[in-house]
């Protein structure tokens, strides 16, 4: 083969890999472009800004999900959680009569704790985490219903309002948090010692606890990151309706769970960046925002979110494939 043909070669590989890179960034461009046509006053700036704030709650939860989802684990209970803490910190606050100052902190700690739960059960029954967020999720929920008792609990502090529906600035908070949190979260993940203690049991669990990892210390502080940060993500969405309700959160899981595969994070663990998950947050954000405006009806929009799904799960799977077969190849030669 002539010099030319090699480096021609070379060229389209590279080109190609890429490409395969930045899908989802070309697909999140697609996707504004059409919809800008599709869907009147998309494009606005009181729009964009109402998009950006729409994602960012359940782009906060999406990077503690990350975390898990890194290590080779998962949390379906996200959703569940939420319902059941914004419940109770509606009660801490109308009920039990505390003030924002305590609930929050209060509420936080609850979250940590969910969380902890979520972990200690995974490794004490050694049931994969999808089973055991499956199954806690069911009990989150069911302690949100049972404590609610069909109220719509209202009556907060007015300074509560701030933290969902204020501004900075011009933008809002809940924007805000997101871009600290995500800057957090990938300074620990590409910049510290525990990241990469993330990444390397995600990507061989036994080779890391070889090398001196200890897993079971690890799953729970993960499970621990991902419940805080699902109840910050509590406390921004109850300011934001401003009433107790236990529809909130429902579902939630299923938009974090969606922007991150298509961000790259690896259903098998071992993969991910915050740039690639925020990019599958936006994706998600720019589909639910577009549908609404153009009048999509509900059941289409479940269907085509359903649908992103499978496509985000087998593209993860394509790439982990062909990645193998690399490998394998690499090594026979």
């Amino acid at each position: 083969m002539s010099n030319q043909s090699v480096a021609f070669k070379n060229f389209v590989d590279q080109a190609g890999s890429i490409l395969k890179k930045n899908v989802p960034f070309l697909i999140l461009i697609f996707l504004v472009f059409l919809f800008s046509f599709i869907a009147p006053n998309f494009m606005s700036f009181g729009n964009l800004r109402t998009l950006i704030r729409q994602i960012s709650f359940a782009g906060i939860s999406a990077i503690g999900l990350m975390f898990v989802m890194i290590s080779g684990g998962i949390d379906l209970s996200i959703g569940s959680q939420i319902v059941f803490s914004n419940v109770l910190l509606a009660i801490m606050m109308v009920d039990w009569k505390l003030p924002p100052a305590i609930a929050i902190p209060l509420i936080l700690l609850v979250g940590t704790g969910l969380g902890a739960i979520n972990g200690i059960l995974c490794i004490k029954l050694k049931i994969h985490p999808l089973i055991i967020t499956l199954g806690t999720s069911a009990i989150f929920k069911g302690m949100g219903y049972i404590i609610n008792q069909s109220r719509n609990i209202m009556g907060f502090p007015d300074s509560f309002r701030w933290f969902g529906q204020g501004y900075v600035w011009g933008i809002p908070v809940p924007v805000i948090v997101l871009v600290i949190v995500a800057l957090i979260g990938s300074f620990i993940l590409t910049k510290t010692y525990f990241g990469r203690q993330i990444f390397a049991l995600g990507g061989n669990e036994e080779a890391a606890r070889l090398a001196g990892v200890n897993i079971d210390r690890m799953k729970v502080l993960l499970f621990m990151i991902c419940g805080f940060i699902s109840s910050v993500t509590t406390v921004l969405l109850l300011s934001r309706v401003f009433a107790g309700q236990t529809i909130t959160g429902q579902g939630l899981e299923f938009d974090c769970l969606t922007a991150a595969l298509l961000g790259g994070v690896s259903f098998k663990g071992g993969e991910g960046n915050v740039f690639g998950l925020m990019v599958g947050m936006l994706i998600i954000g720019v589909l639910n925002n577009a549908m609404q405006l153009a009048t999509f009806p509900d059941f289409s929009q479940t269907v085509v979110k359903g649908a992103v799904l499978l496509i985000a799960v087998a593209f993860d799977v394509y790439q982990k494939n062909r990645k193998a077969k690399e490998t394998v190849a690499r090594v026979a030669a």
